[in-house]
């Protein structure tokens, strides 16, 4: 018999583990990880609220796609256009990054499966005689270790040619030059510190599950157990 079981740990991994997968997911398809230097708008462009030229606007540029501003002749105007730079994966702009690609997708297929396995941890508590909470943490640890992976591998393409075409001359292997970094690379940081956070309070939500308060109102017949 199903016995759905629901204590403030763990729902609270649930729900860290939903906000991690989609924290990772959306960062990863993000253009916003590296902002260009500024670039300066022509003299005939004007911003229609305030009728003057428009300010200079920073491109950026991610993994595989970039955003900046174009002019669209029936407007005389900049608009901002974001899409991918590569159209395959061997157009990603350095080998580096198509390591750090592979790895950061690794990592968030991961990531969520455990978010969707998750939600299934209030009616099944085991899987073969092992816990699923265990199981689950153990993978989001390794999911954890791509993410690293990935993160330490994107700066040493900060060199190729498209990066120094947004970041100058001076930028290089672990060197912005003229750029910086955008909420993109900080969001994949923290989706990264709380995969483990992850990991480690899985543990706790198996505690929680197994108590013995848990067990006496099993033993009661209760289905539905809610517990603080």
């Amino acid at each position: 018999m199903c016995h759905v079981i629901v204590t403030c740990r763990s729902m609270l991994w649930t729900l860290l583990s939903i906000v991690v997968a989609f924290a990772e997911l959306i960062a990863f398809m993000s253009a916003d990880w590296l902002i260009g230097k500024a670039k300066p708008s022509s003299s005939e462009d004007v911003d229609n609220r305030t009728g003057g030229p428009q300010e200079p606007y920073h491109p950026t540029l991610g993994i595989y796609g970039r955003c900046t501003r174009i002019s669209h002749m029936q407007f005389s105007r900049r608009d901002k256009l974001c899409g991918p730079y590569a159209e395959n994966f061997s157009e990603i702009a350095s080998g580096f990054w198509q390591a750090t690609a592979i790895f950061l997708a690794m990592g968030i297929m991961i990531l969520c499966t455990m978010a969707f396995v998750s939600v299934f941890t209030m009616c099944v508590q085991s899987i073969m005689k092992k816990s699923i909470f265990n199981v689950c943490g153990l993978l989001q640890g390794i999911a954890g270790l791509f993410l690293i992976l990935g993160l330490i591998l994107y700066p040493a393409g900060w060199g190729c040619q498209k990066a120094i075409n947004y970041c100058g001359p001076y930028a290089s292997a672990y060197k912005l030059g003229d750029c910086s970094l955008g909420w993109a690379f900080y969001t994949a940081i923290g989706g990264t510190v709380l995969t483990f956070i992850c990991a480690v309070f899985s543990a706790q939500a198996e505690i929680a599950t197994s108590s013995d308060k848990v067990q006496e109102e099993i033993e009661e017949g209760k289905n539905l157990i809610c517990l603080l």
